[in-house]
């Protein structure tokens, strides 16, 4: 018997026309490893909640959901608690005490146990996650990836059979993510509970699953291995293709024989297999014209031996920083949590003055440049910048004042609904909304207001493959008409990609900065799986689209 099935369950929520779920059709096996993806908004977070009774979301509801063969509906609270455990997106929504300890013993106090069953428990727990040396912290001193272990250790004190997780990842620094999603698998399957995971993040999580789901307008599109997945994305030019992990990318562009190759480590094996007697060429920068940082030479932003803490006798949270960013320059940030990208950030927007050292902005200091320069801020969390109550008052909010008729106003706002693809949302609570639409609608109300300067906090996550691709078109027109952008992301991927340069933040401070092509290959672990799999052949690949056109052009070498 499966452990989860849904039997033909629809879903609407109250006041719309279009379903968010529509004649689902799934069968989830005990101590199953299941992928959740899909384009943002299809539908995941919404099939997710059906599984959890008391965060089932309020609306038309059609069909059936069992729990080993009980309505989900029908499972008494204790049970339903107990047994199915959630984390989600955000740490900071799940956490409700202010220790480390006591938030591990929060749930099982909920439920009545023995203080002598809590304490053992919560020793175990603590043990099996590594949470012993900040046991006793509380629980502002964490890291972000602290807190969602954090949460996950919680959850799991209560001994839950299934596990559900809507992107639990998608604010954690690269290292932190993988050290989460490899505490999971121990999960699934040292202790058997079933894990059900959403995720745009695909490239570590594949590897683990037992099937992936992948939906699409509140649909299943197909749910299968993981490999019969990727074949079926790449064969129906399907945009959740871009989100597969590189070595499936690579081998389906590239030389489509023999078993598709799944893991960095499978991958590489396969290249080194392409090619068992090495390359003739093996540098990214000879195949394409040579980089450059910006069209611009003036500087736009500059920061001189910059120094802050928060609180006058706390540590410091910025040391030293000495940057220089360009004109139409697009300047990425990354770093594990908690290093000071984030308040690197609010220095240069001015939300947060330094103690020591200069902030400018075109050579001015940055009251006496507001009045020639519009910063716009986009923040980590898109709802702090929600005042209305629809997606489209929201961005009319962001023009109140503009000095364009309402006229010029409304074609703005209609013409930034249809750019981020949420027109047909423009009625719609911005709280309503999924993480990647409220992360767009947010973006959109920052560009109404035509910055000069661009200051983006984690603006990708959330985001699916598509969408992204979209965003960064976004992105290089901004960069055309001059708007210098400056990002803090843990999507190294993407910053790969489209970033003119990228600068590494460790203790406060900036260790080092360089083009992506150099900066990523010369990392071991803070760089992108295209380049862990093929550095071995090619010493400077560092994204899907390098590995791809150095195996081309060293197999049309070897063929001639």
């Amino acid at each position: 018997m499966a452990e989860i099935e849904f039997r033909n369950v629809s879903f609407c929520y109250p006041g719309t026309e279009r379903a968010a779920l529509g004649g689902i059709n799934l069968q989830i096996e005990p101590s199953q490893f299941i992928v959740l993806c899909g384009k943002s908004g299809c539908g995941k977070s919404t099939l997710l909640r059906q599984m959890k009774k008391n965060l089932m979301p309020f609306g038309d509801f059609k069909g059936e959901i069992l729990y080993n063969g009980t309505g989900i509906t029908e499972l008494d609270d204790r049970r339903s608690t107990q047994e199915i455990g959630f984390v989600q997106q955000n740490p900071e929504n799940q956490i409700v005490t202010d220790k480390v300890w006591h938030e591990l013993a929060f749930g099982l106090e909920s439920l009545g146990y023995p203080n002598q069953t809590i304490r053992r428990k919560v020793a175990e727990m603590a043990s099996f996650f590594g949470i012993q040396t900040w046991f006793r912290k509380s629980v502002s001193e964490l890291s972000g990836g602290q807190k969602q272990l954090l949460n996950l250790a919680s959850v799991m004190a209560m001994q839950p059979k299934v596990l559900i997780l809507d992107e639990p990842t998608s604010q954690l620094d690269p290292i932190a993510s993988m050290e989460f999603l490899e505490t999971l698998q121990r999960i699934n399957r040292e202790l058997g509970t079933t894990i059900i995971i959403s995720e745009h993040r695909l490239e570590e999580l594949f590897p683990m699953a037992d099937q992936a789901v992948v939906m699409e307008n509140g649909k299943i599109l197909v749910c299968d291995k993981v490999e019969k997945v990727a074949e079926f994305l790449s064969e129906h030019k399907n945009v959740m293709y871009q989100g597969l992990p590189a070595a499936m990318k690579i081998y389906a562009e590239v030389k489509p024989e023999g078993k598709c190759p799944v893991t960095v480590r499978e991958g590489r094996l396969w290249l080194n297999g392409l090619f068992p007697n090495g390359v003739k060429n093996n540098k990214a920068a000879d195949l394409y014209s040579p980089e450059q940082n910006s069209m611009a030479t003036e500087t736009e932003v500059t920061l001189e031996d910059v120094w802050f803490r928060y609180d006058r006798n706390g540590n410091d949270i910025v040391r030293g920083i000495t940057l220089n960013v360009k004109k139409g320059e697009f300047f990425c940030m990354v770093g594990g949590n908690g290093v000071g990208k984030s308040t690197a950030l609010k220095l240069i927007s001015g939300i947060q003055k330094p103690y020591r050292g200069k902030v400018l902005i075109r050579s001015k200091e940055i009251q006496k440049a507001r009045d020639d320069v519009t910063i716009g801020v986009l923040p980590q969390n898109p709802q702090s910048v929600f005042t209305e109550i629809t997606a489209e008052e929201e961005l009319f909010e962001a023009l109140y004042y503009d000095k364009r008729t309402y006229e010029e106003k409304a074609s703005a706002v209609h013409d930034m609904l249809g750019r981020l693809m949420l027109d047909h949302l423009h009625q719609s609570h911005p709280y309503d909304l999924s993480g990647g639409e409220q992360q767009r609608l947010a973006l959109g109300k920052i560009l109404l207001l035509r910055p000069d300067i661009l200051l983006l906090d984690e603006p990708t996550k959330g985001l699916d493959p598509y969408i992204k691709s979209i965003f960064a078109g976004i992105l290089k027109d901004l960069k055309q008409l001059g708007v210098t952008i400056i990002m803090v992301t843990h999507d190294i991927e993407f910053a790969a990609e489209y970033a003119d340069r990228c600068a590494m933040f460790f203790d406060g401070d900036i260790v080092s900065c360089d083009t992506p092509r150099r900066f990523f290959s010369g990392n071991s672990f803070y760089t992108t799986a295209s380049n862990r799999m093929s550095r071995n052949l090619f010493e400077d690949a560092v994204t899907c689209q390098d590995v791809i056109d150095l195996c081309v052009a060293n197999l049309m070498q070897r063929d001639i």
